[in-house]
């Protein structure tokens, strides 16, 4: 990489349009919109896309896929202000499917794990060779080849470690059948066979997961594709090798196939006014009550962002915002929302893209104090002549400083035709040190 100084004044895309983002006080913060890469995309269903990591050095890892098909992991350095990329794979095939995982495994080092959309590319990853660090090279690519049987391959890959199970990682996936799946590995590169998490015969449910790096794992699914039939969403966690409702009650041992019906419905499709919804994130509150972001579809032209929250007896649903219409040129899909996450250290603030009439989708950070009941909102993008769509918080990352808020920004013809670059707060609005 060149040796770019953190002040060199390289300029921003003015395509952008970016404004300050507006602290408590309504002042102006040091942190604004600079370029990460070129290019990059990413869909949600991966993860997690984005972490940060504190013990030797302040870092957070991130990983996207390239409209040239290479494979990237970048590295931001709180201290000294670098980013550090690294191609992990070149010549992958171009689809934001096949974004990678970032994990930092007990050693300290950096793993990073990405597949193909529906094909019979198996889950392929690598290990940096030093800790906390991929500016020193990656071991051998390896794969992982276990799956269920069916002709749609592998799709997504999911991590998740605890420390109530020393040196353990599951990596969960969409497998041959459309259905979720995991493996588990407790070191080295033996994994276990395909287990299954969720089935439903016929139907590809959407899974999004969220680990408190203690003892559990939260899931919010839906039992198929919403293109395809009224979607619900559903929850469950898992903690101590069995999956549960979130009143406690048992559904099971975690690795034997759940029916939908066997988890918390929280939001249902024939009662809830819409026929159909999509999950985009879990996290869960300081009391570790989980917190569900999704989107539902009066129409597929009216897109509706909702927060739904374990309140410890039961699950309450508030609406967000209107969200506009798809973001993507191909009439196939025209569920594709511009996005909405949650700040996983504090689920009550939450990142979205939405679109105005005539306008393009901005990226806002809106705050609720009371649950969900009423918002604060402030903008991250404004007045822009491009997509602003897909934000992201990396994961144990806390404050509104540099990385705090990651996304794409560009044009979307398709999820195979990206022309789209990642932007993220950087402080003051600096082009990155290199």
């Amino acid at each position: 990489m060149s040796g770019l100084t953190r002040r060199k004044a390289l300029g921003i895309a003015g395509a952008l349009g970016a404004v300050p983002l507006l602290g408590a006080a309504g002042t102006a913060s040091a942190a604004a919109p600079v370029p990460v890469a070129d290019s990059g995309a990413w869909c949600w269903f991966g993860g997690p896309r984005a972490l940060y990591h504190e013990e030797r050095h302040r870092r957070t890892y991130l990983g996207y896929l390239t409209a040239a098909g290479e494979v990237v992991v970048a590295q931001y350095d709180h201290d000294s202000g670098k980013l550090t990329k690294s191609v992990v794979m070149e010549h992958f095939p171009v689809d934001d499917h096949n974004n990678p995982a970032v994990c930092i495994r007990p050693d300290g080092r950096v793993v990073v794990f990405w597949t193909g959309h529906a094909t019979n590319i198996p889950l392929l990853y690598r290990r940096s060779v030093l800790p906390e660090d991929i500016g020193g090279g990656w071991e051998p690519l390896r794969a992982i080849t276990t799956n269920s049987e069916g002709p749609y391959g592998w799709t997504y890959t999911n991590l998740a470690q605890l420390s109530a199970e020393p040196g353990k990682l599951y990596l969960f996936w969409r497998g041959g059948d459309f259905n979720p799946y995991f493996t588990t590995t407790t070191g080295g590169d033996r994994w276990t066979d395909a287990q299954p998490l969720v089935f439903v015969p016929g139907e590809r449910p959407y899974v999004k997961m969220h680990s408190d790096g203690r003892d559990t794992i939260h899931f919010a699914f839906t039992q198929a594709h919403p293109r395809d039939v009224h979607t619900s969403i559903y929850y469950m966690y898992y903690r101590g090798g069995n999956l549960y409702r979130a009143d406690g009650g048992l559904i099971g041992p975690l690795g034997f196939p759940v029916n939908p019906s066997e988890a918390d419905k929280v939001y249902d499709a024939d009662t809830g006014g819409n026929p159909k919804a999509w999950v985009w994130e879990i996290a869960a509150d300081e009391r570790g009550r989980p917190v569900i972001v999704y989107a539902n579809f009066p129409t597929d032209d009216d897109h509706r962002y909702h927060y739904a929250r374990w309140t410890g007896q039961r699950w309450e649903n508030h609406r967000i915002t209107a969200a506009g219409g798809t973001i993507s040129g191909d009439p196939g899909e025209p569920n594709y929302s511009g996005g909405v996450s949650l700040d996983h250290e504090d689920p009550s603030v939450v990142l979205l893209s939405r679109q105005r009439p005539g306008q393009r989708h901005e990226v806002e950070r809106w705050t609720t104090r009371n649950g969900g009941r009423t918002w604060s909102v402030e903008p991250i993008t404004s007045n822009s002549t491009e997509l602003n769509v897909r934000p992201f918080k990396p994961v144990g990352l806390r404050g509104n400083g540099p990385m705090s808020v990651l996304w794409m920004a560009g044009e979307y013809p398709s999820y195979t035709d990206f022309r789209t670059r990642i932007m993220a707060l950087g402080e003051d609005g600096e082009p990155f040190a290199l």
